[in-house]
């Protein structure tokens, strides 16, 4: 009885008083522990908040890493990955879980996470991101170089100096985030971009920069990231990498076409000493002119010795000019015999054709005249006939196209004393001597009002038609032969 009594005094309390207490009291004892174990389940949610499990060989422990504090790590969480968490414990009365809510996260050691590297750097270098094949050689002076890093920070005004000093170039800048949570994928983002840009609005590089200053090797964790590594990988302009120190080594180094111990380093990779330049472009010049020198002064010598040997000019054509001058020679002498043998040959014919071959040639000539003769006084009679056939025409048109014609019909051609015709009336002075003509004759007239003529004083011309008749009428011409 006495138990009962003593479990009814016991203080009831609801599911939500429970968790709530049960929490408080897991909060007060463990206000901040550190917890090492190996990261499993991890899950970055779409609110910014990371939930994952550390577990080891015997337990489990629920995490969450809160947004605020995500954006803050140097660190960022990887499956498999062993690390020290620190942070709070507290219980979720939701799933009434204990967890802990992690303010920072460490390597659990350096040689975890160097095996996680390898591991890494292995798996990617069987893909052939690696191959010595795939890189590219840098350009000898680039016209545009962009530049991946932080703004703030020293590494870019490294760059900037150096490039200034050596040979100044035009740098683009890309800003990014070089350690935390989001510098990887900022990193990735940027190479892309870069590799994407159509010199349309902004000019495109012709080199890439990836450079950041030296830091623990958590701090370079971005520059191991396999986004950024593929992101290299898959680029075609030529990368330099220039990440931390000298000793400082990352995966993206592996990738690169080039690998800089420096940022300065990388500057002087990226270009060549503009004063190194022209002084081997005045030395090329200078040894240009000595060569060019050198071998006209060689062509000089060469040829003052061929003309050395070579014989005169007068002693070359001498040979020539004695056979041109009895050439020459023999031509006027041959010139004269022909003349000779031809002016002989014309005295020959002379002889013969005054000897007795003469009168049968006057007598074959006689009779080729007198046939000549016959066919040229038919020829004659011909053309004659035919001329007379083409002036009887000439004179058919002539009466049909002349005034006579019209005067036959009773009208009459009126001249002044200038022998103008006289068209119009108003044309005509009082007084003046006209001559009037006919069709078969003219008379004389004076212009007035008396209304007397002037008798003819000359006989009316023979007409076309009587002259045309005439010489059809005409006999025929004797033959001049």
């Amino acid at each position: 009885m006495s138990e009962t009594a003593n479990l009814g005094n016991l203080p009831e309390f609801s599911v939500t008083e429970l968790s709530a207490a049960l929490r408080r009291a897991v909060e007060d004892r463990f206000a901040m522990v550190r917890v090492r174990g190996e990261i499993s389940g991890l899950k970055f949610h779409s609110s910014g908040h990371v939930y994952f499990d550390l577990k080891d060989d015997k337990a489990v422990l629920n995490a969450v890493i809160w947004r605020g504090t995500a954006a803050r790590l140097k660190l960022r969480p990887e499956a498999g990955l062993e690390v020290i968490c620190t942070g709070k414990l507290s219980t979720y009365a939701g799933t009434s879980r204990y967890q802990i809510i992690v303010e920072q996260v460490e390597l659990a050691g350096l040689g975890a996470l160097m095996a996680l590297l390898e591991e890494r750097r292995k798996r990617l270098a069987a893909e052939g991101l690696f191959d010595a094949a795939r890189k590219q050689p840098l350009p000898f002076l680039p016209e545009v170089i962009g530049v991946v890093t932080s703004p703030t920070g020293a590494v870019i005004r490294d760059i900037m100096h150096r490039l200034q000093a050596r040979f100044p170039r035009r740098v683009l800048i890309w800003p990014v985030a070089v350690q935390g949570e989001k510098a990887a994928a900022e990193i990735a983002a940027a190479i892309t971009g870069f590799n994407s840009l159509n010199g349309a609005a902004v000019p495109r590089p012709d080199l890439i920069i990836v450079a950041r200053g030296g830091g623990s090797v958590e701090d370079l964790m971005a520059f191991n990231d396999e986004a950024v590594v593929r992101a290299v990988a898959a680029g075609t302009i030529p990368l330099i990498s220039a990440v931390g120190h000298e000793t400082d080594t990352t995966l993206i180094d592996f990738v690169a076409d080039m690998r800089a111990p420096t940022p300065t380093a990388a500057a002087e990779l990226a270009v060549p000493v503009r004063a190194d330049l022209l002084a081997q472009t005045l030395d090329f010049e200078r040894r240009m002119l000595a060569c060019f020198t050198k071998g006209l002064k060689d062509r000089q010598r060469h040829l003052a010795q061929l003309a050395r040997i070579l014989p005169r000019p007068e002693t070359l054509f001498s040979t020539q000019a004695q056979r041109l001058d009895r050439a020459s020679d023999g031509l006027v002498q041959s010139l004269r015999r022909n003349a000779q043998l031809h002016r002989l040959a014309f005295s020959r014919i002379e002889s013969r054709l005054r000897g007795g071959m003469i009168t049968d040639r006057m007598g074959q000539g006689r009779s080729r005249l007198e046939a000549a003769s016959d066919r040229a006084a038919r020829a004659q009679q011909v053309r004659l006939a035919k001329a007379r056939q083409h002036l009887d025409g000439l004179a058919r048109l002539l009466d049909g196209l002349s005034h006579k014609a019209v005067l036959e019909r009773g009208f009459a051609l009126v001249r002044g004393s200038d022998g103008a015709v006289r068209r119009r009336a108003g044309a005509v002075q009082p007084g003046e001597a006209l001559t009037l003509t006919f069709a078969d004759g003219a008379v004389q007239a004076v212009a007035g009002g008396d209304g007397q003529s002037v008798p003819p004083k000359m006989p009316a011309k023979a007409t076309a038609k009587a002259i045309a008749g005439k010489i059809k009428d005409k006999t025929d011409q004797g033959s001049l032969f």
